[in-house]
């Protein structure tokens, strides 16, 4: 499978892909390209609506140009841990971004998230947080108010009293529970419109229908939720809990 960047041919025929309305497993298939890599190239310029090859690649131009501007010459990748692959730990960074984004988070957050998760401490600083994504302390600070919002991160004080952001084996729980509740909210407002458009119009029937949906739905996701919850606390090897009943 090859490797290295998108060539501008192609993106030109991602963009015609997206245009036949092709998934993105079927574009990359075709290109003989991961299908993560086909998303995050998306993802990052424009989203399947947006996306124009010419645009795409002289951004991703002007984002390795800025880099190679950013780094000291004569700089290196500072070591992984365990002997990771720097530029493979960068490559899935960029896809895990991508799939927080298209589950919905915005993209500063959905960095802040992944950068968080791929931390063998599962905690990490402002300044490290502005160091490793290369962004503003406001922009940090705005995706943690948010990530902390919606209970997928906390905050906590070591030993020199400096607040770190924190991500746990709950963090997909959280996550969960998060939507959930989100679901549920849109289930209730649904069916405060019942009663505005007169029950037993089409309308709102259809409201009513829409919030029974996303009722059963809400309840599945946190019953689901719970009964697999031990599964995040299990140790590399352990055997399997069966989570059904």
């Amino acid at each position: 499978m090859p490797g290295g960047r998108l060539t501008q041919q192609e993106r030109q025929q991602i963009a015609l892909g997206l245009a036949d309305g092709l998934a993105y497993a079927e574009i990359a298939r075709r290109l003989d390209r991961p299908t993560s890599t086909v998303t995050r190239e998306v993802m990052r310029n424009g989203g399947p609506t947006a996306y124009r090859a010419d645009l795409a690649h002289r951004a991703t131009e002007h984002r390795a140009h800025r880099r190679r501007q950013a780094a000291p010459r004569g700089a290196e990748a500072p070591p992984q841990a365990h002997g990771r692959d720097a530029a493979a730990v960068r490559a899935y960074e960029e896809t895990l971004t991508t799939v927080f984004m298209q589950s919905g988070t915005p993209k500063m957050m959905a960095r802040v998230m992944a950068s968080l998760t791929l931390s063998d401490e599962g905690s990490l600083s402002a300044a490290d947080l502005v160091r490793r994504l290369q962004v503003s302390p406001a922009s940090v600070s705005k995706a943690v108010a948010f990530l902390e919002g919606q209970g997928m991160v906390r905050r906590e004080r070591d030993e020199r009293r400096r607040e770190r952001y924190v991500v746990d084996d709950e963090i997909m729980y959280e996550a969960m529970m998060a939507s959930a509740r989100s679901t549920a909210q849109v289930a209730e407002t649904a069916r405060e419109g019942v009663a505005v458009l007169g029950s037993g119009t089409p309308a709102a029937t259809r409201l009513e229908n829409m919030a029974r949906f996303l009722d059963f739905i809400s309840e599945s996701i946190t019953r689901a939720a719970d009964q697999a919850r031990e599964v995040l606390h299990t140790k590399p090897g352990a055997p399997r809990q069966d989570t059904e009943g």
